[in-house]
């Protein structure tokens, strides 16, 4: 049996909004939270909001990011998010308390079945825990939750779930060493 594109179909996926609230969303984001030119992470706090994220306070989330579905996304409180994150969140994505998301890193939540001919849509969220930091150029996989304080480490690609205060590495990730945190 071969691939047949012809014969995918996900209209079982439901996105959770209307198609003129995407369509709306589409054409915000690319203006005002997506652009460079905007250097007001409190107008793309407002934007996520009023398109129905749940973000918490003392949040930076730098230019260029990219949030597919605003109202599949919850970010805690003292969360740091760098230019070019990509959130494909077709299901939802939780990001808890002083979490950073380093720069060009890809939360992804939707993948397809290589093993069926009509390559079928999957989606599974992510959850990053407290004290989470996800390196620059770094992907989370459909499913993962990053546990409290641990580390995936720049470039590296998580594909199963990370556990408490330790640090990942590599394509997969693997664990490297515990992650220590000095009191300042």
């Amino acid at each position: 049996m071969n691939t047949r594109l012809d014969k995918y179909d996900n209209s079982w996926y439901d996105p959770g909004r209307s198609a003129i609230v995407r369509f709306a969303w589409f054409f915000i984001s690319v203006l005002f939270v997506q652009c460079s030119w905007n250097p007001l992470a409190s107008l793309r706090i407002f934007l996520l909001r009023l398109f129905g994220a749940k973000i918490g306070n003392d949040v930076t989330i730098k230019p260029g990011v990219y949030i597919k579905y605003p109202w599949l996304l919850t970010i805690g409180n003292s969360v740091w998010i760098g230019e070019n994150v990509w959130i494909d969140n077709l299901a939802p994505v939780t990001i808890a308390d002083h979490v950073c998301i380093s720069q060009g890193a890809y939360l992804l939540t939707g993948n397809h079945d290589y093993t069926k001919s009509t390559f079928d849509l999957m989606v599974k969220p992510i959850e990053l825990k407290e004290g989470v930091w996800i390196g620059a150029k770094s992907i989370v996989c459909p499913g993962v939750t990053c546990q409290s304080h641990s580390v995936l480490s720049v470039g590296s690609v998580a594909r199963f779930e990370l556990a408490a205060y330790k640090i990942y590495s590599g394509n997969p990730a693997v664990e490297v060493k515990e992650r220590v945190i000095k009191s300042s």
